[in-house]
């Protein structure tokens, strides 16, 4: 399911949330080569490692959910259909891998946008924890034990602030970031990976050291 996430005054930290962990990916740049706005749906590239890496980490037993940025909508850019139409895309790569994605959430506000009904300054957009505070509620998550991945420092700190774990992917903006800013970082990042496959090893080596977990069916698995 494509859930455009809604402004939120809780603070994750605040949830009591004795649940599975999760894992929360940035879409663009980690899942997809970041090619700027996806305003076509032809511009979306998976990673050809982005299944593999998913089912890894479906494996774990833990969910996983894409957590993404889209202010194109609020500048105008591209409608709200059109990153459903990537989602969908998305899923539909990785089922083919007998992966998914649990839930997908997105962002459409920027403060500065052009379309007055996204023009928002919002706690949905990263690094403020809106997305993660959601998924957080309804999935019962423990957040303690639950990861964030991206490819860029407002996704590491997007984990800082919801108090998750946190892996920088050296793919899209990752390695940049990390080449040439890293020492100007008042905290870094859990971990360092070349992608999101990596990761996901990562991810499934520390899940075998954390308590156990059964998975819950997710109510999200249909796709919109």
């Amino acid at each position: 399911m494509n859930r455009r996430s809604q402004p939120s005054k809780l603070s994750p930290r605040a949830l009591d949330s004795p649940g599975i962990p999760g894992v929360f990916l940035d879409r663009d740049g980690t899942i997809s080569d970041e090619v700027g706005y996806i305003n076509h749906i032809e511009r979306l590239h998976i990673f050809p490692w982005a299944a593999e890496a998913v089912s890894k980490l479906n494996q774990t037993g833990w969910l996983v959910f894409v957590v993404t940025n889209q202010s194109g909508v609020a500048r105008g850019y591209f409608s709200e259909e059109l990153i459903h139409q990537v989602h969908r895309k998305i899923s539909a790569a990785l089922a083919r891998r007998d992966a998914r994605i649990d839930e997908y959430y997105y962002c459409p506000h920027h403060p500065s946008g052009q379309v007055a009904a996204y023009k928002i300054d919002c706690q949905c957009r990263k690094p403020s924890t809106g997305m993660v505070t959601e998924a957080a509620r309804k999935y019962h998550l423990d957040l303690g034990l639950s990861y964030v991945v991206g490819d860029s420092y407002r996704d590491m700190q997007l984990g800082f602030n919801a108090g998750t774990r946190t892996i920088l992917v050296m793919t899209g903006y990752g390695r940049g970031e990390y080449e040439y800013y890293r020492y100007h970082w008042p905290r870094m990042p859990g971990h360092i990976a070349e992608n999101l496959l990596e990761a996901a090893e990562i991810i499934q080596n520390e899940s075998g050291r954390s308590r156990p977990v059964k998975r819950r069916r997710s109510a999200a698995l249909e796709i919109v």
